[in-house]
């Protein structure tokens, strides 16, 4: 078996990499473009059809080379050049629009001039960085499960493999599962979808479950707003997620796998099937893997997109075409799951883990991170910051570091307020938090939660009873509806919520907030439930003084509730015959005053905040005050004038 499996994987590396040395050295230039979704959405399509349609025009001969997301999201479309003729290192342009990209291909690739007003964080050559992985944003990650992202192309096999993939998968075939399951407990690898439950641990008790069919299940139903790493790293490396599922499998004796996708992530569903296709075509995948035996049928479940179906039991129910309910626990999925068998369920970012774990060592994993919480955390930074985008770090950086360092701080000169970490079921946390390690337990220990990686940056205008409704409406409306408490507690809790909002606030509902909280955290059956408070509870916890003076003042400190706030315009400042808030209003509250200046009518404005967006800088006249008696009052002059 031994011989049979190295000769077959020979031939496979062999190829692989004799494809990637011939790209590597073809002497033309290289242009790699980021198609993930956050680069499609910013215009990549667009942009590739532009190069293509230019390098015909020039009758220049180059290579376009697709690859997923880089994690610089708040610069797509992100393109590297790479132009061995230039004698210029590979460089990283921000933002190629398609006009940009018919540019960059007449005046660099035809004619040398790398425009280096285009080059992102460089203005001259000896600023120019010599590798996109020693861009300073990467000098500050620790790159472990996203190393390959934005480098390979997803869809094609031969690049993982030639950058060694599938590697550890030939090792670990070779390798009695007790002796994986060893160095996986050894690693200190903890779930990454949110709980942090002992990997090795999980499999270890699938491996001893009595069961003829056990399955594994990748865990990649990513419901949180604003969160995206397991749909990215999906998108942009499949086949380490196919790899250390694999590995799972074998390791636990499984022989069938799924991989558990919401619909609403098409790109990924896409990518993913046809990774599987093109792992079974050559023989790492399906029967008699590499002709040692192994048999492992690998399938894609697309979800209906309930958050709830996160939940391992409710994900089980979800596949077996039930509705997406949590059942009580034990027996537990790695007992009983899917059909009754024993299932293994990972998420995304572990199973990714598990292939550098094994290929470099337990040790080397352990160097990573702190005792209790080994390895790195990958983020998705969202919100008032400077780069939003995806961040791998590892485990024990600060949140200051993470937010300010890497992730450049919060823009427009604004001050810092609160990050609200582990999406709707995690806490808000106010500045002086800013030093907290991020590990599953400084975290939890702060009020909040590692949960899937999502990340809420809030600078000084944000009102947290406003972002505690938007989290609460969300998690009410995701309630399977199973617990009382969850379906009945957390409206009550929004209704309340609600109420501040709108000013209607009474003595009593900050109590009343804290102890239905409570309540619905201990009544709840699973962690949607037990969770769902969590924003409530720490924003109550941290600021406490605006929850009383949206009660006590009907006043919203940081002006973001509709109901509590008024736009007016500073006449001092307005400019005579600027007519940039009126065309923008989409009521005909904006109106001329006698003296050709600007009011706004309050009975007809709907707080749109489009008036403020229109008015000039040089201006920056329109303002918001709370509450709305605040604003000062403008007559309307009878008859319409005529604008000059």
């Amino acid at each position: 078996m031994t011989e049979t499996l190295h000769q077959c994987w020979t031939a496979i590396r062999e190829e692989a990499k004799a494809r990637r040395n011939a790209f590597k050295e073809a002497a033309v230039p290289k242009i790699h473009i980021g198609m993930a979704t956050c680069g499609i959405a910013s215009g990549a399509m667009e942009t590739k059809k532009a190069f293509e349609d230019a390098l015909a025009e020039q009758n220049i001969e180059a290579r376009i080379h697709t690859v997923g997301c880089a994690g610089h999201c708040y610069a797509e479309p992100v393109v590297v050049i790479d132009h061995p003729a230039s004698g210029f290192p590979p460089i990283f342009y921000h933002q190629v629009t398609a006009g940009k990209a018919k540019m960059l291909t007449n005046l660099f690739l035809k004619e040398g001039d790398p425009r280096f007003e285009h080059v992102y964080g460089a203005t001259e050559i000896n600023e120019l960085i010599p590798s996109v992985m020693e861009f300073p944003r990467f000098n500050q990650e620790k790159r472990i499960i996203m190393e390959k992202c934005g480098r390979i192309d997803p869809e094609d096999i031969h690049e993982y493999i030639a950058e060694g993939g599938y590697e550890t998968l030939v090792k670990v075939l070779e390798l009695p599962p007790e002796q994986v399951i060893a160095e996986i407990e050894k690693s200190g690898l903890r779930g990454r979808g949110g709980a942090g439950f002992p990997t090795g641990r999980k499999w270890a008790l699938a491996r001893r479950a009595h069961g003829e069919n056990k399955i594994v299940i990748c865990n990649a139903d990513e419901g949180d707003p604003g969160a995206y790493m397991d749909r990215t790293i999906l998108e942009s490396n499949p086949h380490q997620i196919l790899e250390g599922l694999m590995i799972c499998a074998y390791t636990v004796g499984a022989r069938k796998a799924l991989i558990y996708v919401r619909a609403e992530y098409p790109l990924a569903v896409k990518l993913v099937t046809k990774a599987i296709e093109q792992a079974k075509e050559l023989k790492l995948a399906g029967g008699n893997i590499l002709g040692t035996g192994f048999d492992l049928d690998i399938s894609v479940f697309q979800g209906s997109g309930a958050f709830v179906c996160g939940e391992e039991t409710a994900l089980i129910q979800s596949i077996e075409g039930q509705r997406g309910m949590p059942l009580h626990r034990p027996p537990y999925p790695v007992e009983k799951g899917l059909g009754g068998e024993p299932t293994v369920i990972n998420n995304v970012k572990t199973l990714a883990s598990v292939p550098p774990i094994l290929e470099h060592g337990a040790d080397w994993y352990r160097s990573i991170g702190t005792e209790n919480s080994p390895g790195t955390a990958i983020f998705s930074v969202v919100g008032d910051v400077l780069h939003a985008g995806l961040v791998e770090i590892p485990m024990g950086v600060s949140l200051r570091t993470l937010i300010f360092d890497i992730c450049g701080g919060v823009p427009n000169k604004k001050k810092f307020k609160a990050v609200q970490i582990g999406g709707p079921s995690g806490g808000c946390l106010p500045e002086h938090f800013l030093d907290t390690p991020i590990d599953f337990d400084s975290l939890t220990a702060a009020g909040a939660m590692m949960g899937s990686g999502g990340m809420v940056v809030m600078n000084e205008d944000a009102c947290v009873v406003n972002v505690s409704r938007f989290f609460l409406d969300f998690t009410q409306k995701e309630s399977c509806g199973k617990c009382t408490f969850c379906r009945i507690g957390t409206c009550h809790l929004l209704g309340i919520l609600d109420r501040l909002t709108k000013g209607e606030g009474r003595e009593g509902d900050i109590e009343s907030l804290e102890s239905l909280s409570e309540d619905i955290k201990d009544g709840s059956l699973c962690g949607l439930g037990k969770t769902a408070p969590n924003p409530v509870l720490t924003s109550i916890r941290y600021f406490r003084d605006e929850y009383e003076a949206h009660i006590r003042e009907k006043k919203c400190p940081g002006k973001m509730c509709r109901p509590l706030t008024a736009f007016y315009i500073d006449l001092d400042k307005c400019a005579r015959g600027c007519d940039a808030c009126v065309g923008c209003c989409p009521v005909d509250a904006v109106f001329t005053t006698r003296n050709r200046k600007k009011g706004i009518d309050q009975a007809l404005c709907v707080k749109c905040g489009e008036c403020m967006v229109a008015c000039p800088p040089q201006y920056d006249a329109v303002r918001k005050v709370s509450p709305p008696e605040l604003a000062p009052v403008i007559e309307r002059p009878a008859t319409k004038e005529s604008h000059p």
